[in-house]
């Protein structure tokens, strides 16, 4: 609809161009444009009723639709009727049904393009749309009822003074609502985004260092540097959660330094692993894959380093 909408529009303004540009310009040529004029009325309504119909307003949007058509189809009436131009014949009943009509479809585009705000849940875009829409209402109502009753009502000036305050309310709301609403959308999408800075008091390790459990012993409680030897996990056991090197070797190797393989006595003893993470190089990594043999990296490097260790 909104493409035949969009085409008759066209049709009509290129036929008030050649109208317009044509040789002299009489009676025909007057009433071509006026055609034009009561086309491109119509289709500009029509598509700010077309705005809504997919919407659960639809009502309206026909509502508003079939306004917009009865409101044409008087004024081509007119238009093309015998006698002067917009004059027509009878008692003026045509001319009334057009400026009803022109009323209420005008007044409809108007909410059903406000009423595109509907889904806003900010309650000042709330109370702001329903108090705008009653303007429009009671602008319509005030400018139709001395049509209908041909100046019965609206011979006061109070009458006319209201009038103006529903105006004044009607434009307000227009103007500040699809602002506001702007407004309001913006400063959700901008919205504060949580802090990356730990809570004070959080202790983050860097990276690569080796963090001792608690209880492990310190190099301030075993001054001689007497430390017990590291044992060598075995291949099956799991690595601790978390341990990752950049290099693709995750997992956890058994702590181990300059004398960690001789101790006092020549006596093992138990000692509890640290993380330790390996920046291995490219060609180191491509010899520990030749050296997996299908086994897990973090495997392989665990057996290779036991192996290297327990060598000297």
């Amino acid at each position: 609809m909104i493409v035949a909408v969009v085409a008759s529009l066209l049709v009509a303004s290129l036929c008030g161009i050649v109208a317009l540009l044509g040789g002299g310009f009489g009676d025909l040529q007057a009433r071509i444009v006026a055609t034009t004029l009561v086309v491109a009325a119509f289709g500009t309504s029509a598509l700010c009723h077309l705005a809504v119909v997919t919407r659960a307003v639809r009502a309206l949007g026909f509502a508003g639709l079939a306004a917009s058509v009865v409101a044409a189809a008087s004024a081509l009436w007119l238009v093309w009727a015998d006698g002067e131009l917009f004059e027509g014949a009878g008692d003026g009943s045509v001319l009334k049904t057009l400026l009803v009509a022109t009323i209420v479809a005008i007044s409809l585009a108007h909410a059903n393009l406000l009423l595109l705000l509907a889904g806003r849940r900010a309650t000042v875009v709330r109370v702001g749309l329903a108090t705008t829409l009653g303007a429009i209402a009671v602008v319509a109502t005030m400018l139709a009822l001395p049509v209908l009753t041909d100046g019965a009502v609206g011979d006061s000036e109070w009458y006319w003074r209201w009038f103006g305050v529903a105006g004044i309310v009607d434009a307000l709301g227009t103007i500040a609502l699809p602002v506001l609403a702007l407004v309001l959308r913006g400063r959700r999408r901008t919205g504060p985004t949580p802090s990356a800075v730990p809570p004070t008091g959080s202790a983050v390790p860097p990276t690569g260092s080796a963090v001792p459990p608690t209880g492990s012993a310190s190099a301030d409680q075993d001054p001689a540097g007497t430390a017990a030897p590291a044992r060598a996990a075995s291949p099956s056991e799991p690595a601790p959660a978390g341990a990752t090197a950049p290099s693709g070797v995750p997992g956890e190797v058994p702590g181990a330094g300059a004398g960690a393989g001789t101790a006092a006595g020549g006596a093992d003893a138990e000692a509890t692993p640290v993380r330790i993470v390996l920046d291995l190089p490219a060609d180191l990594v491509v010899h520990l894959d030749a050296a997996a043999g299908g086994e897990a990296r973090d495997t392989t490097a665990l057996r290779v380093l036991r192996n290297a260790l327990t060598a000297r």
